[in-house]
């Protein structure tokens, strides 16, 4: 079981952490995990570009002030000010990646996936894993990734429901996501085991060679359930 989970006192009082309710008898959880707030802020809230972003509308200014001829108190003042700015924005985006992956914990049981998730509002999904069609991977080079659930058909959930914890550019057919996760391929293939049991067929094999950087320009790496 995955000791990544963030625990807080508002949800002290669960009859099970991360669950809605105590498991049925029979049921039992093979793995339990929250987001990683690096991971978070890298690939939801994109926080390099941002940051990039920020240094070029300060070193604009700069640039620009002393072209310009201006007075270099009033250059100083203006970069900053930007500079306040810049780290006051990057420090809410931190603040939200952090708030995100603290309020959100995953569960994979031997029947059913159960997300938990919402920082004011806290939602729980339970995806059975009958109901689940396939589950791929992206990873990144550092085995952190996300795994998206294809859902069977028929099944509607709004994605503004699952924000962020939904698969990138699918706003048509939502894929709940489990993001952020550390060690991605072994939680993929516990996944994948429990599936296979589930549906009495048998899973494909998660191989760490099949690791590849998550961007949008290039294919994920695929652990398929179907």
């Amino acid at each position: 079981m995955s000791l990544d989970i963030h625990s807080s006192p508002e949800h002290e009082f669960e009859a099970e952490f991360g669950l809605p309710e105590k498991l049925p008898k029979g049921e039992y959880i093979l793995w339990q995990g929250s987001p990683d707030t690096k991971t978070i802020l890298l690939k939801v809230f994109h926080i390099k570009l941002l940051s990039i972003y920020f240094g070029l509308l300060l070193a604009y200014r700069l640039v620009s002030g002393f072209s310009d001829g201006e007075p270099v108190t009033a250059i100083l003042y203006s970069a900053l000010t930007i500079l306040a700015l810049s780290s006051l924005g990057l420090g809410l985006v931190g603040l939200m990646a952090y708030l995100i992956a603290s309020t959100a914990v995953y569960t994979i049981t031997n029947k059913r996936v159960v997300m938990r998730i919402g920082i004011v509002l806290n939602m729980t999904f339970n995806f059975p894993l009958k109901m689940i069609e396939s589950a791929d991977c992206g990873f990144s080079k550092d085995g952190a990734g996300d795994i998206y659930l294809k859902l069977s058909k028929g099944t509607k959930i709004a994605i503004f429901h699952l924000w962020p914890h939904a698969r990138p550019g699918r706003w048509a057919t939502p894929q709940p996501t489990l993001r952020g996760i550390k060690n991605c391929a072994e939680v993929a293939q516990i996944l994948v085991d429990a599936w296979a049991v589930q549906n009495n067929v048998i899973a494909r094999t998660v191989q760490a060679a099949e690791r590849k950087t998550i961007d949008a320009k290039s294919p994920y790496s695929e652990a398929e359930a179907a």
